[in-house]
């Protein structure tokens, strides 16, 4: 029987080829990979944490937000098995599934200086390596506040907490720091916009609470 293709001008034939080399991962499939390869709650709560940060700043910026948020969701996408390979290991397993070059680079470029040598150049990565930390930040503030919420959080909560080294010292704040200034923003605007986007999950991130009025 005659191949399907063999009926079609060689044009069609490439652009078919193209346009499976062009697929864009859907949420769907990024949240089937990142729960296949992870099984612990707060990983995945920190996913779904910088999905919905990531999808706020392209908003904001006129990009896709859901090829930022997609990226975001995967970004740690190997961390809970493969720690000593992290960054690494996501990116064999994202291109073992044919995923775009530009999302690989963009995961393993939020490790430049601690796990990869991928420097962050758009502002899809260079938003993704500065609000990953950041986040972690976010969450540990809203988390000793009276109503544990972000919904009623302000950036100066978050501030503060900045400022006392001992509080979720695990954060590494050079990095924030460092992921602001390539934004070509300040820390207190990156610190907005980590909340607003966090806002937006705060039910599925374990950070609705039982807010109040906003400060």
């Amino acid at each position: 029987m005659e191949s399907v293709w063999a009926a079609r001008p060689p044009g069609l034939y490439l652009a078919g080829v193209l346009s499976m080399a062009e697929h864009e991962p859907t949420r769907d499939e990024a949240l089937s990979l990142l729960t296949e390869y992870n099984e612990n709650e707060a990983l995945i709560k920190h996913a779904m944490a910088v999905e919905a940060v990531m999808r706020y700043c392209a908003r904001k910026r006129g990009e896709n937000p859901e090829k930022w948020g997609v990226i975001g969701l995967v970004h740690d996408l190997d961390y809970e098995r493969f720690p000593e390979r992290h960054c690494r290991k996501s990116a064999e397993i994202l291109r073992e599934r044919s995923w775009p070059e530009e999302y690989v680079r963009a995961v393993l470029s939020h490790g430049w200086g601690i796990c990869t040598d991928v420097e962050p150049k758009t502002d899809l990565e260079k938003t993704l390596f500065a609000i990953d930390e950041l986040t972690g930040l976010v969450a540990a503030t809203a988390l000793v506040r009276p109503s544990r919420s972000v919904l009623d959080m302000a950036p100066k909560s978050v501030k503060k907490k900045w400022k006392e080294k001992s509080f979720a010292a695990g954060v590494n704040r050079d990095v924030i720091e460092k992921g602001a200034a390539m934004l070509g923003v300040d820390v207190i605007a990156l610190i907005e916009d980590a909340i607003m986007g966090m806002r937006e999950a705060a039910d599925a991130i374990g950070l609705k609470g039982e807010a109040g009025s906003p400060e």
